[in-house]
């Protein structure tokens, strides 16, 4: 008698993935960020993701479904490039240098030009949309927290001085960060940007 193995019965349950998720969502990201989330039509998208309108209502449902799954793409993509700057520094005020690089280098060129999903959805979709102003409201503050404690790591270590408001802080850093990529859709060069880092890294002496 043949025994089924798991691979066996996750064939037999299962069904193959027809593309590749990831793949399409950051195709679909791209077309949000240039376009916006009201003039992006489900045409474009699915040209750009490379996929019949069948696949993808039969995934996402329409275009709300796609955007959603969007921008939780975009910000883990993001936060794993970020968490990979963030180790390979010991102080906290260098893992609040390493942030402000990061926001820097996303603010100019081609990548400034299409913006952040996330600054550009607060100003979009917030307002009409509940779920939508939830996983913005839940980016921003988890950005929020983890300046708070970054700053607070580096009053532990002396990289930052005690006596700093660590939440004023925290708060000013992040308008600080989001406004750079809202300048970057105005064309910044690289050099520019930088600059704002390294002056903005003042706000904790």
């Amino acid at each position: 008698m043949t025994t089924a193995t798991l691979d066996d019965k996750s064939r037999t349950r299962g069904r193959p993935r027809e593309f590749d998720m990831d793949a399409a969502l950051d195709k679909a990201l791209c077309v949000f960020s240039e376009r916006g989330y009201h003039a992006a039509s489900i045409s474009e998208l699915t040209d750009a993701m490379e996929l019949t309108s069948g696949s993808v209502y039969k995934a996402f449902k329409d275009k709300r479904g796609i955007f959603l799954a969007a921008f939780d793409r975009y910000r883990a993509v993001r936060r794993g490039l970020l968490d990979e700057r963030l180790g390979r520094v010991e102080t906290g005020r260098d893992k609040i240098r390493e942030i402000l690089r990061f926001y820097a280098a996303s603010s100019h060129g081609d990548i400034g030009r299409r913006g952040c999903l996330v600054v550009g959805s607060a100003n979009e979709l917030a307002i009409f949309d509940e779920e939508a102003a939830e996983r913005v409201a839940a980016a921003f503050a988890a950005n929020e927290d983890l300046l708070l404690n970054l700053i607070r790591l580096g009053q532990c270590d002396g990289s930052i001085p005690k006596m700093l408001d660590a939440v004023t802080a925290a708060r000013a850093l992040l308008c600080l960060t989001k406004g750079m990529r809202v300048a970057g859709k105005t064309g910044r060069r690289e050099d520019d940007m930088t600059a704002v880092a390294d002056a903005a890294i003042k706000l904790l002496d």
